[in-house]
C-alpha cells in the first residue's frame, strides 16, 4: 500500500478492503441516525386536539365540495360553448 507522512511519520493508508469494512460497519448508524433525529422533531410537535383536527377536516371537504362545483360548471359551461360553435 501507499505510504504517506504525518508529522514526519510513515502511515499506512487504508486498503480497498479496509474501506468496504469500515462503510458496512458504519452502515446501520447512518440509517438510523435520521430516524433518531425525526423522533426527537416529532416530539416538538403540538399535535391539535380532536375538536380542532374535526373542525380543520370539515373546512376541507367544504372546500372540496366547492370547488367541485366551481369546476363542475365550468366544464359544462365550455362542453356547451363547444357544442355551440360545432353544431
Amino acid at each position: 500500500m501507499a505510504d504517506e507522512k504525518v508529522n514526519g511519520k510513515a502511515v499506512e493508508k487504508p486498503g480497498f478492503f479496509a474501506k468496504i469494512g469500515t462503510f458496512f460497519k458504519s452502515l446501520p448508524k447512518k440509517i438510523a441516525t435520521p430516524f433518531k433525529n425525526m423522533w426527537h422533531e416529532l416530539k416538538k410537535v403540538t399535535w391539535p386536539t380532536k375538536k380542532e383536527w374535526l373542525n380543520c377536516t370539515l373546512i376541507v371537504l367544504a372546500f372540496m365540495v366547492f370547488m367541485g362545483i366551481i369546476i363542475g360548471l365550468l366544464d359544462l359551461g365550455a362542453s356547451r360553448l363547444i357544442q355551440l360553435l360545432i353544431g
